[in-house]
């Protein structure tokens, strides 16, 4: 039985997100948020440091939902603190959803 064309490319999108690929999304989001640009946004700095407020986390939020179809708490940012650790739980649950997926 084949995969329809949509269903493949729907997992090689899936797959192919790496946490250095969903690190540069998070910090070019995070620093249109902050105003700042995002080789400002260092992967291991706190994100709170940098003034993240719960709008702009629920913001994010909305944005990682409407990209990945992946809807999240908005504590998520308070729960993974820092854009790599955002980011491998990203992967975790893309990964996750893959899984159900297939």
């Amino acid at each position: 039985m084949s995969v329809p064309a949509t269903d493949r490319t729907a997992n090689n999108e899936l797959t192919a997100h790496t946490v250095e690929s969903l690190s540069s999304w998070l910090a070019d989001r995070i620093a249109l948020y902050l105003r700042r640009t995002p080789s400002e946004i260092a992967p291991t700095v706190p994100l709170a440091e940098y003034g993240l407020d719960s709008v702009a986390a629920l913001s994010l939020c909305g944005d990682i939902e409407e990209d990945f179809d992946l809807v999240l708490e908005p504590t998520v940012a308070w729960d993974y603190p820092t854009v790599e650790a955002l980011a491998q739980h990203l992967v975790e649950e893309l990964r996750a959803m893959e899984g159900e997926n297939r």
